[in-house]
């Protein structure tokens, strides 16, 4: 390994931040799968338009009123992944039709390997 390319490894290590969010919601007035999909669909394409970060329903794909959905971003910063995630929890949190169960949160730094 030159010591460029090792150089550049090591800035990589010492600046990358991985962020995760995992958003547990209750769903409103939900009676079939095709309505959940109906209400899920469109907030984690939201999500995934403003903040251009990974978003996907995680979990709890076969229940009717309930939903996982997992965000994650990588930033140069702790900093930016906390404000990322917290706007992210916000928008969701604000969504009238939904009610934000609970927000698990991660942060992976460059020493964690």
């Amino acid at each position: 390994m030159t010591s460029r390319s090792r150089n550049a490894s090591n800035r990589v290590r010492n600046g990358a931040f991985v962020g995760s969010l995992t958003l547990d919601i209750l769903l409103g007035d939900v009676r079939s799968l095709k309505q959940k999909r109906s209400v899920v669909r469109p907030i984690v394409a939201e999500i995934q338009r403003r903040f251009s970060v990974s978003v996907a329903e995680t979990g709890d794909q076969d229940l009717y009123r309930r939903s996982e959905i997992g965000i994650a971003v990588v930033a140069s910063t702790a900093a930016h992944c906390t404000e990322v995630l917290d706007t992210c929890e916000r928008l969701v949190a604000g969504r009238p039709e939904i009610e934000l169960l609970s927000a698990r949160r991660r942060l992976f730094g460059p020493e964690e390997e």
